[in-house]
């Protein structure tokens, strides 16, 4: 038998469908506003909204899950004002992040790694509560041992508790999307 055909599931779609955020996914069409849109797939070519719902509506499930394109989405939502089918292309990308996660595609050991969270070096941490109130989605909270803890599936890698933290204990590594757009620019 053909190995693509065994990488393929076709339970995948159906099972992003059940998920928060990838109700949408059958109101899809394929008319390529979403790529058209994206800001990430102008400097990363191998990232095409278009393509990652074929391939999820294909069942690649190993593929898409356990491939760096995941992490790639910058969570713009450009392509969410774009779309005639109200898809909401990144909540399914948030959707697949999640099942990455879930189904062990990713730990949040290689999310910190990839840039895609940051990381609260806890022999640096003064407990002065700066991340907890300078974070817009809430992320960073005080755990049991008085230390600031960042939850890595929440964490949007955007890098403000890193710049305002004083204590300087707070680490967000450079993500591999980055470095890509910064190759595409020298």
């Amino acid at each position: 038998m053909d190995k693509a055909k065994l990488d393929m599931n076709p339970a995948f779609a159906p099972e992003v469908v059940e998920q928060p955020g990838g109700e949408h996914l059958n109101s899809c069409f394929s008319c390529g506003a979403c790529s058209g849109i994206c800001p990430v797939s102008q400097a990363i070519p191998d990232f095409d909204p278009r393509k990652i719902i074929h391939m999820v509506r294909l069942g690649m499930e190993e593929r898409l899950l356990s491939s760096d394109l995941l992490w790639y989405c910058s969570g713009c939502k450009s392509c969410v004002f774009v779309c005639p089918q109200d898809v909401k292309f990144a909540e399914i990308m948030g959707c697949l992040a999640k099942l990455a996660l879930k189904k062990g595609y990713v730990t949040k050991e290689q999310l910190v790694e990839k840039g895609k969270a940051a990381e609260v070096q806890r022999d640096l941490c003064v407990s002065c509560l700066t991340c907890v109130r300078v974070c817009p989605w809430e992320i960073p909270k005080i755990d049991q041992g008085g230390f600031a803890a960042i939850d890595v599936e929440g964490c949007k890698a955007c890098g403000i508790c890193v710049t305002e933290c004083p204590a300087k204990a707070i680490t967000l590594n450079q993500a591999e999307d980055e470095k890509l757009i910064a190759a595409c620019g020298a």
